[in-house]
């Protein structure tokens, strides 16, 4: 069984009442951007393109930006050039700290990071430090007063997920990249509400902080998070629920 670290499903309750929430919508656009740069501007056969989209109309975000952010990238509007690259490093208590960055300069992209680890008595990695201890997976959080976990189970499990676990208030389900639409899609026409639904790096082991650790590697990660060149940020730091609860 793989690790679990709590940032990975409490930071979306959080994120409910976070006043930086702001900036999702940036990262957002950043995303379906590169999305379909990539990938084409049609969704139907863009998966990140659609699962970008997807998350976008979950924060609703006004049609007219997804539209917008969407021909940027296919070069129908002029747009920024921004450039994907992943920084590793070390947080408090040791903790791996896995970074992606969406960035239209990556020198001051680097010089942000490498300050804000090292302010957290942190340090930034060389590549590949970290990021053996994190795989790609899908991911949907499910409140567990909103199904039965034996129903919740059956329907993801059919649908092709690989487990669903139990933490604290919610249920996890894990699933393969390629199964996470399809088990999304059968979640979704079951009715079951989901408080975060998406492709994420899980670790696969977790260093458990408590203390002036743990509050060290929150303020850490909210701080990254509100970096505007950072995309997203992983750790395997084990956090007590309630120092992240908003």
């Amino acid at each position: 069984m793989s690790g679990h670290s709590k940032w990975s499903s409490i930071k979306h309750k959080k994120g409910a009442t976070d006043a930086r929430r702001g900036k999702i919508f940036t990262k957002l656009i950043k995303e379906i951007t590169v999305a379909a740069r990539f990938g084409g501007g049609d969704p139907a056969s863009n998966p990140r393109l659609r699962t970008a989209i997807q998350a976008a109309k979950s924060e609703n975000m006004p049609k007219d930006n997804i539209e917008r952010a969407i021909k940027k990238g296919t070069g129908e509007l002029e747009g920024v050039n921004y450039e994907e690259s992943i920084y590793e490093g070390y947080g408090p208590g040791g903790a791996a700290v896995f970074i992606e960055s969406l960035t239209d300069n990556k020198n001051r992209a680097v010089a942000d990071i490498r300050h804000i680890l090292s302010k957290a008595g942190g340090n930034l990695g060389s590549n590949g430090c970290v990021a053996w201890i994190f795989e790609k997976k899908g991911y949907i959080v499910v409140e567990n007063d909103a199904v039965d976990e034996d129903t919740l189970m059956e329907i993801a499990i059919d649908a092709g997920a690989e487990d669903v676990r139990e933490d604290d208030s919610n249920y996890e389900i894990i699933t393969d990249p390629k199964d996470f639409e399809a088990v999304k899609a059968a979640i979704e026409k079951e009715s079951v509400p989901y408080i975060a639904a998406e492709i994420t790096m899980l670790p696969q082991s977790t260093v458990n902080l408590q203390g002036k650790e743990a509050e060290q590697i929150v303020k850490l990660m909210e701080t990254l998070e509100d970096c505007d060149d950072v995309q997203k940020v992983y750790t395997n730091a084990d956090i007590p629920e309630e120092l992240v609860s908003g």
